[in-house]
Formats: structure tokens, sequence, C-alpha cells
């Protein structure tokens, strides 16, 4: 008999789309805002790289924390708390002054975000069946792309009527509207599985850490998502930025050529997830050693594309899209769960996620000081040379998948 879970439970995988994109109007929107808080308080690249690297550390421990909460706590309460609370945040911030208080806001903005993912994923491993999990985490990761687009193409706006506080505030309203969303509509559990044993009980917590600080896959899929982070962020972070000071013009212009960065990243998320389910048969190893070589060859491609003008910029930035979220989607959600033991799924993907992290947090401290040193070409081939150094890692689990579930 055909388990349950196979079917893909459309219902809970658009609620959980929507509310973990949502995280991103107050994540995301700060590239907007960045140009304009510079500018006013005087800010180099070093300085907005410790920033922006101080919210990575946090939402790095945040994960790791967190993806054990997520074993023992209501996902729904986690994620009420982390909308509502990077919300608060977000206001605080546009009150704020001075580099220091600026980091330490933005750094409880990271661990506010932190609250998003783990849950999200722990109702994701309860809902469903490896066979459908490639193409299901796809689709929830388009929410987060979708999410991405609309927030650089809102907080752009928002920065060109209201100066770069409007990029914190709108999008602050936005999250609050999709947390009271989620608390109305997530089931957390499906039917069938509501009198499965607490995983507390099944794993305890120290069991839990050992599990996953001993499973020798998700480390190298941590190294993999560190480097893939240093570039991601190298992109969502500093783009806006880079294309303003290289072609001029407004910063709405400029966001609305990185709004096609997430759009090449939702078909990038759908296609790597339905090419390892259906071609791999559950092997994510392949596809994300393609991905990973091509985005290091079209981010050195991206160097020379800004300076030709706006079209091939953009062009450029939807191939990035494509590869760079593809892989991430699958590194974040997809792999770890896969590889995980059992009942330490949320927990394995806070470990991975908090290595990633710490690969943000060293990509915008590497990014800010290279670019001002060097320029930016320099800046840009570190991007490039992370996910050249992440495929080396895939290789070596080339032929892990995880097992099926016994029916």
């Amino acid at each position: 008999m055909t388990d349950a879970r196979a079917i893909l439970p459309a219902r809970t995988i658009w609620v959980l789309s929507v509310t973990y994109g949502a995280f991103y109007l107050c994540r995301t929107n700060i590239a907007a805002a960045l140009p304009g808080l510079q500018l006013e308080l005087e800010l180099s690249k070093a300085d907005t790289g410790f920033m922006l690297g101080a919210s990575k550390l946090v939402y790095g421990v945040g994960q790791l924390i967190n993806g054990q909460l997520a074993e023992r706590l209501s996902p729904r309460r986690m994620l009420a708390l982390g909308m509502l609370g990077s919300a608060g945040l977000n206001l605080a911030f546009g009150f704020a002054s001075g580099l220091e208080l600026l980091a330490f806001v933005w750094a409880c903005n990271g661990y506010a975000q932190a609250l998003g993912w783990t849950p999200t994923m722990r109702v994701a491993s309860d809902w469903l069946d490896p066979a459908i999990r490639g193409r299901a985490v796809g689709v929830i990761g388009t929410g987060y792309q979708v999410a991405t687009a609309l927030t650089y193409v809102i907080s752009g706006l928002a920065v060109e009527r209201f100066g770069w506080r409007g990029a914190l505030q709108l999008p602050a309203i936005l999250l609050v509207v999709a947390a009271v969303h989620m608390l109305l509509t997530l089931q957390e559990t499906p039917s069938h599985r509501r009198d499965r044993d607490d995983a507390a009980t099944r794993v305890p917590i120290a069991r839990s850490i050992l599990l996953t600080l001993g499973n020798p896959a998700l480390w190298l899929l941590a190294l993999a998502l560190g480097l893939v982070n240093a570039n991601r962020y190298g992109f969502l972070d500093w783009g806006i930025t880079h294309v303003t000071e290289v072609h001029g013009g407004g910063i709405g212009k400029a966001a609305f050529e990185y709004a096609v960065l997430p759009a090449g990243g939702i078909a990038g998320a759908l296609a790597a997830g339905w090419a390892s389910d259906r071609w791999f048969d559950g092997r994510r190893a392949p596809v994300l050693v393609v991905a990973l070589v091509c985005l290091a060859g079209l981010t050195l491609a991206y160097r020379g594309a800004v300076g030709l003008g706006s079209l091939p910029t953009v062009a450029c930035l939807f191939g990035v899209g494509f590869v760079l979220f593809g892989a991430q989607v699958m590194l974040v959600g997809t792999a770890p769960v896969d590889l995980a033991r059992p009942g330490t799924q949320a927990a394995a993907v806070g470990f991975v996620n908090f290595a990633g992290y710490m690969g943000a947090y060293a990509g915008d401290r590497i990014t800010g000081s290279v670019a001002d040193a060097y320029g930016w070409d320099s800046a840009i081939g570190f991007w490039a040379l992370c996910p050249a150094i992440a495929a080396l890692a895939m290789g070596l689990l080339w032929t892990r998948v995880a097992p099926r579930s016994a029916g």
C-alpha cells in the first residue's frame, strides 16, 4: 500500500511556503536600506560587513539551538515568536543610530529569524515521505524566493518614497499579517500521526546532539552550505549596493534588477528537487555538484556582465539565482533531513544551517574588507571560489540517499 505521505499534502506545503517566505520580508529588506544608511551614518563597507556579519553569527547560533528546540516545542509557537519578534526589531532598527547599536539590533533580528526554518522543517519532516521530499521542499523553497523578489521591489519603492527607514517599516507590517495567517491555518502534524510519541521522549537531547555531531554526512553538508552562503549573501546583501555604484541611478532601479535573482531561484528550487527525485532516485549530491560548478562560473560571468549594462546583468542574475537557490534549498532542507539519523531531522537542519551562517558571517566580513581594500572585482572573485570548493565536498556524497519509509 502506498504511504499516505507519498501524496503531496498541498495545503500544508502552501502554508509552510507562505509562512517561511514571509520571514524574508524582514531579512532581505536590509539590502535596499544599506545605501541610504551608509550615507547618513557615514559607514564604510567594513563597518557594514561587521553589522551584517553580527546578524549571521547570531542567526547561525540560533539555528543550532532552535534545531534542538524544534524537536520538543510547538512549531506554531516558535514561528509566531520569530515572526512577531522580527517585525518589532525591524521597526526598532529604524530608530537606532551608531554602528554598535545597529549591529546589536540586527543581531537580535538574526535570532528572531532563526526561529523560522527549523520548525518549518520539523513540520515538513512529519508530513513528507522521502520519495517526494525533494519536490515538496523545492516548492516550500519557492516561497522565500518569491518573498525575496517582492521584498526587493517593496523595500526599494519604500526607500524612494520614505527614505531608508521605509525599507524596514513596511515589511514589518506585512510580516505581522503573515504571522496571523500562519496561526489560523497551520496544522503541525497529519491526523494519522497525532498520536506519535513526543520527539523528546524518543531521542533525549544529549543523544540527539551526539547523533547529529557524529554524522559525517552532515559535516560535509555543513561545509558546503557555509561556502554557498558566503556566495549567496554576497549577492543578497551587497548586490544592490554594487549595482548602484557601477550603474548609477536610484535604489529602486537596482532593486528591480536584483529582483530577478530570486525569480531565477524559484525555477531552480523546483528543478533541483524534481531532478533529484526523478532522475537520481533521491540522490541529492549529483544535482548539487552540477549546480555548484555552474554557480562558480556564472558568478565570474556576473563580474563582467555588470560592466555591460542592465540587460546583461539581469540575464546573468537570473542564471545565478537558478543554480544558487537550486543548491541552497537542497542543502538547507532536503539533504540534511534525508541524511539525518531517525528522530533528529530538525536538529540536523539546525546544525547544517548553523555552519551555513558561520559561512555567511565570514563571507560578509571578507566581502566588506576585500571590497574596501581591493575593489568589487576581487570581492566577486571570492564569491566564485566558494561554490567551487563546495562542489568538491558534495562529490564525496555522490551515492548517498535517504532510506525509504517502510510504508
